[in-house]
């Protein structure tokens, strides 16, 4: 595509992926030779592949590899400013290598769809559900109308095990749950009936019950005929669906095959790199038995008649860290703003270093001394400022005198490891984990006792999430930080928390050391956990 939604047929460099599983009958995908060009030289090399009718193929890298451009190339949607040309794209036996943007917007839905990260975005907040998965039959299908496009829409959303469907598709999506809304852009995806689906990071940021309950769904669909594109920096969640996986970095394929051989026996470094960033070994720091820094005594939250957090108790020392973990809803991130102090509690008490700690208290010199980094710091990052300002401007904050602010400024980024060119950079001109530390240097500016860390890695791949965690680590161990983790993802816990806590429903339902937890959960509902993130015993 020169920009503009064409593909141009063409291109050069051969592909690296092994074809052949094609179907002979010509559906499915046949891609060869996708090449995507930008300002500043090539961004996709030379990509082949391949997916037959019931096939998923995940396609795995780094941030920044091209893989979810690739995907996007798939639908001809290429941002523009980036020319893209293919020796030959097939999409359920339609030549697309030439297509307009006419011509694809009746191949979009019909023949091939997709599923995005984030539903929320994706979904329009205006409209109800029912209206979203309607849309694509009324496009393709104009002749479905009345009874038979509501039955067509109940059907999709059945056919997604999204419940009450009837009942769901009267609601906004912000009246769905995270993996409700998630199930329902799928099932707004597969309305129309496409051979074709191309899921980008479809279980992102979801809690690992509710991403195993996707998962399960889109295999189900692949099982049902369908050639599925998965795009993930999961590779648990790819081991789990995928039949094939394509290892790609900066722009090349450099790895290939059946996902279970792929992931057992790694032979590219690249490859090697993303299987190891996986496998956490637990901390095993000796406890600390000196005053806790932040002491949390029977708190409770209250929104309207929803209770968030339900008599909730814990302790931090500094140099540790603590996981709170939960499904979505369960209370994590409103347990996170009364330990900053942004929110007050309803009932029970908070200590920070032995002094009481609420919105009112956490303000001037006490606010710098317990900073949260949050989980979308492109939301959290100022487009407008360059890195240079944000980070001068958090310095300042934290005290620093004018002339000591550049020197500052530097230090900071070569805390996190970036290097100080990023200064005269913009959040735009930043990769997403770049960005993330970014927001962790904004963080320590002010030189804080506690660092409140909610979803910072969830939507980062495998190897740049491992680097953020040993950097976090090694933050901690120079400046006997004290950190409280939340997350979803249980494997981070492993390797980055030396105690948990597990809530649902508001309450802590389990406790204590992570390698006591992950090695006897008590309660159901955290075997429940373990066994959905592939961890620890899956007792009845």
């Amino acid at each position: 595509m020169s920009g503009d939604g064409e593909l141009r047929a063409g291109g050069s460099g051969p592909g690296s992926a092994t074809p052949g599983v094609y179907a002979a009958s010509g559906r499915g995908i046949r891609l060869r030779g996708l090449r995507i060009d930008g300002p500043a030289g090539a961004l996709v090399r030379g990509l082949d592949l391949d997916v037959a009718p019931g096939e998923c193929v995940a396609i795995v890298g780094e941030s920044g590899t091209g893989k979810s451009l690739s995907a996007r190339a798939l639908l001809g949607l290429v941002p523009r400013g980036l020319s893209t040309r293919v020796d030959a794209l097939e999409i359920d036996g339609v030549d697309a290598s030439g297509l307009g943007e006419r011509q694809w917007r009746a191949l979009r839905g019909r023949r091939i769809a997709l599923v995005s990260q984030d539903a929320l975005v994706s979904l329009d907040p205006l409209r109800r559900v029912g209206a979203e998965v309607a849309e694509a039959i009324r496009i393709h299908e104009p002749a479905v109308r009345g009874e038979a496009l509501s039955a067509r829409v109940r059907a999709s959303l059945k056919r997604v095990a999204l419940p009450e469907p009837e009942e769901r598709a009267r609601r906004y999506p912000h009246e769905l749950s995270g993996g409700q809304r998630q199930r329902a852009l799928i099932a707004s995806a597969l309305a129309a009936r496409p051979a074709v689906l191309v899921a980008d990071e479809p279980t992102t940021a979801l809690d690992a019950t509710v991403q195993a309950h996707v998962l399960a769904l889109l295999r189900r669909i692949a099982d049902d005929g369908v050639a599925v594109v998965f795009i993930s920096h999961d590779l648990a969640a790819v081991a789990r669906v995928a039949d094939r996986v394509v290892v790609m970095h900066e722009g090349r394929v450099v790895e290939t095959g059946p996902t279970a051989q792929v992931l057992a026996a790694p032979h590219d470094p690249q490859t090697r790199t993303l299987v190891e960033a996986v496998s956490h070994r637990p901390l095993g720091r000796a406890p600390r038995t000196d005053a806790p820094l932040i002491a949390v005594e029977g708190l409770r939250k209250s929104f309207g008649r929803r209770v968030a957090v339900d008599d909730v108790s814990l302790e931090v020392r500094r140099g540790r860290t603590l996981a709170v973990v939960g499904e979505s809803g369960s209370g994590k991130t409103t347990l996170a703003r009364l330990l900053v102090g942004v929110d007050d509690p309803d009932a029970g008490s908070l200590r920070f270093d032995g002094r009481p700690w609420s919105s009112r208290v956490a303000r001037g010199a006490a606010r710098t001394r317990v900073q949260l980094v949050q989980q979308n710091p492109w939301g959290a990052l100022d487009p407008r400022w360059t890195i240079g300002r944000t980070l001068a401007e958090a310095v300042a904050a934290g005290g620093v005198a004018r002339p000591a602010r550049r020197a500052a400024v530097a230090a900071l980024l070569e805390e996190v490891g970036l290097s100080p060119a990023f200064v005269r950079r913009r959040p735009a001109q930043l990769s997403g984990g770049q960005r993330q530390r970014v927001a962790i240097a904004r963080a320590l500016a002010v030189s804080p006792d506690l660092l409140v860390l909610d979803e910072p890695v969830s939507a980062l791949d495998a190897s740049v999430r491992a680097r953020i965690l040993d950097r976090l680590l090694a933050l901690q161990a120079e400046r006997d930080l004290a950190m409280v983790f939340v997350t979803h993802d249980l494997d981070v816990v492993a390797g980055i928390a030396d105690d948990v806590i597990v809530m649902k429903d508001g309450r802590v339902v389990d406790s204590g050391t992570v390698s006591c937890v992950f090695a006897d959960p008590r309660h159901p509902f955290t075997r429940e956990l373990l066994a959905a993130a592939g961890l620890g015993p899956a007792r009845a």
